[in-house]
């Protein structure tokens, strides 16, 4: 009997080993997978035909931004040292110019990918506009996707930016979807006065539960202990972890005003994590507005007029009331 349940015990650990090694190759192989995308957002020419099919008339109005010198482009240096790639654009008029807006994209995106946003504010609601590619995105450099937890680091950078060439003291930051995120880890630092409002667009609670109902949703694979596994790695290569890295924690902090946006129909970040992040954040003036019948990042595309009206009114409280 002893001998049984010795062997039994072997057994069981040797399971338990070799299940524990699976689980870490599968983590190292799910952190190059998500960190480490084929598509890194550098289809500059792809992207430009995708919104130009998506918003027609976008590209022609952009090109003719940049030939007249109206759109420019510089860089910063980003977190680690890497040079990091922006564009910024003057108000349709610059005199009476209602404030700064930093546009943030997405994952695998870059500048070009919203530029409906760009024009938004530029446009219709006469803001100046920066726009950034992240790390490891478009034009910038960096090693690895950091979805939005070093990246908020780096929009701060952007934003001191946007204020040294416009000199406004009303900022927003907008983001969508990765850009959402980076938008809400943003909130919660220590940030100039003049950065006076956020709008976040679908962006995910934390990367923890993102990938966790992606791992699920995509691959039917458990979280424990692939995303332990993957969250270790990359804590070890990039000095964060997929828990550390969570929105919710950082609008527990966030004081200053937030518009929440999120389609109703979104399945790739769930609905669901919209209103996590409106409870969590605790301080300060929130709206939220959820696009009725948009999937994933779709809700400009579905409400134009909606979606500029809602971010119009919200801006225009956050000025009138001193909020």
């Amino acid at each position: 009997m002893k001998r049984i349940t010795r062997n039994l015990t072997l057994s069981a650990a040797r399971i338990a080993v070799i299940f524990a090694m699976s689980g870490c190759m599968v983590g190292k192989c799910m952190c190059n997978y998500a960190l480490l995308p084929e598509e890194q957002g550098n289809e500059i020419e792809g992207d430009r035909v995708k919104v130009e099919e998506r918003y027609p008339g976008t590209i022609a109005w952009y090109d003719a931004l940049r030939s007249d010198g109206t759109d420019r482009d510089g860089t910063i240096e980003g977190e680690g040292g890497c040079k990091l790639y922006d564009e910024y654009v003057t108000a349709s008029d610059p005199a009476n110019a209602q404030g700064t807006a930093v546009v943030v994209h997405g994952y695998t995106d870059n500048h070009i990918c919203f530029l409906n946003l760009v024009r938004m504010y530029r446009d219709s609601l006469n803001y100046n506009v920066l726009v950034p590619d992240l790390h490891h995105h478009g034009y910038s450099e960096g090693d690895a996707v950091q979805m939005g937890w070093l990246d908020r680091l780096d929009a701060i950078r952007f934003i001191e930016k946007a204020h040294e060439i416009f000199g406004d003291d009303f900022l927003v930051m907008h983001g969508v979807s990765m850009g959402g995120a980076t938008t809400m880890m943003t909130s919660g630092e220590d940030l100039p006065e003049y950065v006076r409002a956020f709008v976040e667009d679908c962006g995910y609670s934390s990367v923890w539960n993102q990938y966790k109902y992606n791992l699920k949703q995509m691959f039917h694979l458990p979280s424990w202990p692939v995303l332990n596994s993957a969250s270790n790695v990359c804590r070890r290569r990039y000095g964060w972890d997929f828990k550390q890295a969570s929105s919710m924690d950082q609008l527990a902090k966030c004081e200053r005003p937030m518009l929440f946006i999120h389609g109703d129909n979104d399945d790739f970040v769930p609905t669901s994590h919209v209103y996590m992040n409106y409870d969590a954040k605790v301080k300060g003036y929130k709206e939220i507005w959820l696009a009725p019948g948009s999937a994933h990042a779709m809700a400009y595309k579905d409400h134009p007029a909606e979606y500029t009206a809602h971010v119009r009114s919200f801006l225009a409280k956050v000025r009138e009331l001193g909020l």
